[in-house]
């Protein structure tokens, strides 16, 4: 069996946000055909779930190393120094490093799943170096400063943005095998990458969803629901902006309506928010979703900055939860505004859609529908992995097949 290592930026456990969600489940079906290997920084809350994630995990070993490194002047500056973005300083650590160059040459391929890992690989490894772009990276920075806001954090995002690009061009281009999102792509094409080397893959929601019954209609509350990790920046963002500028819209046309929040990780900007509101609650970790799903009539992804697909929207989609969201939160799914799901540029055409949804039943039974139906078509886990494990093991063949060839030249030339 083939040794693969498997190098992420942080422990892939709880699985709580889509990033994590993917890693584990692609480091699940590799293990079920290669001999896996998991090296990761430890942080945050990382140490205090390890015990938990050995239990779960298929890897054959497992390589960690605690860093503590926060976004501040200071860490931007070191970033700098070292002529890497922030989120790599935040990664890299040298003991783990160090760990990694001597073992490296044991294994077969290296998954580099994130471009913040990169700095690990040792520049002498031979074998297959494989690229998994969670997202384009930059564009998240890039639209960040596009918002309104201090113009000196604006500046240091648009600066940061064009590092990230850099660098994610770089990994990509030194990969052998690029996975990335098909809108993703296209932007590592544009920067220089050899088309020929990219294959397609997508951040999934919970599509063990389609096996529940349809929710019903007639079941549901008057409420809205919203479902993600509030620690993360576009997340919160987008519910302050929602908050702020759409549901004043809603209440104004709707007075009895009720929103719900939930995820953990809240900061004192959206606690005070949602304190100015009375019809809206802030539910923090819900153990069992499907409590939440059964009664509420409509779910928002009010996303004004970020990359990639968004788990969030696929969930709902995969639970027949109709859905109403901006361009952003609907990028890279191949979804139909107003079939499968409703699309919105601005507050006020956002709150027209969300009134649509909760007020007319035949929309809202198309939108649960059709939506599921997308989801049960393209974007399932198995459809992913089954194509994912082909474009492995034909680049890891022709990998190997190329080292043999030239060993085999080699020893003649030297006969």
């Amino acid at each position: 069996m083939d040794k693969l290592l498997f190098l992420t930026p942080e422990l892939p456990f709880p699985p709580q946000s889509g990033g994590k969600v993917k890693s584990l489940k692609l480091i699940n079906a590799l293990a079920e055909r290669y001999e896996v290997t998991l090296a990761c920084p430890l942080k945050n809350e990382d140490a205090s779930h390890l015990e938990a994630f050995h239990r779960v995990s298929p890897c054959v070993n497992h390589l960690h190393a605690p860093i503590d490194v926060p976004r501040s002047a200071r860490s931007l500056l070191t970033s700098y120094s070292n002529r890497w973005p922030l989120n790599v300083q935040r990664t890299f650590h040298p003991m783990l490093a160090a760990q990694i160059r001597s073992i490296a040459d044991r294994f077969d391929v290296v998954m580099m799943d994130h471009y913040e890992v990169y700095s690990y690989v040792p520049r002498t490894f031979e074998g297959l170096k494989v690229y998994h772009a969670h997202n384009a990276y930059y564009q998240i920075w890039s639209r960040y400063a596009s918002l309104p806001g201090n113009p000196a954090m604006r500046a240091a995002a648009w600066a940061e943005s064009l590092r990230v690009r850099r660098c994610e061009s770089r990994v990509a281009k030194n990969a052998d095998l690029v996975f990335a999102a098909p809108n993703d792509a296209s932007e590592l094409a544009a920067s220089g990458v050899d088309k020929t080397t990219i294959r397609d893959t997508y951040h999934l929601g919970d599509d063990s969803q389609l096996d529940l019954p349809e929710l019903r209609f007639s079941d549901t509350r008057k409420k809205l629901m919203y479902v993600g990790f509030l620690g993360w920046e576009p997340n919160a963002q987008g519910l302050l902006w929602f908050i702020e500028s759409v549901w004043p819209l809603l209440v104004s046309r709707q007075p009895d309506l009720v929103f719900d929040i939930v995820g953990k990780g809240a900061d004192e900007r959206l606690r005070a928010a949602v304190a100015r509101h009375p019809g809206i609650r802030l539910r923090g970790f819900v153990e069992d979703l499907q409590t939440v799903y059964r009664e509420s009539r409509v779910s928002v992804a009010p996303l004004l900055f970020g990359s990639g697909m968004k788990v969030k929207v696929l969930d709902s989609m995969a639970r027949g939860m109709p859905t109403v969201t901006t361009p952003v939160g609907a990028e890279g799914i191949a979804a139909e505004s107003g079939r499968h799901l409703l699309i919105a540029e601005d507050a006020e055409a956002m709150a027209d859609q969300v009134l649509a949804a909760l007020s007319f039943p035949e929309l809202w039974r198309r939108l649960r529908t059709e939506s599921r139906a997308l989801v049960r078509e393209r974007y399932t886990w198995s459809q992913l992995f089954d194509n994912m494990h082909r474009d492995l093991r034909l680049a890891l063949d022709r990998h190997q097949g190329a080292a043999d060839a030239e060993i085999t030249a080699s020893a003649q030339h030297a006969a």
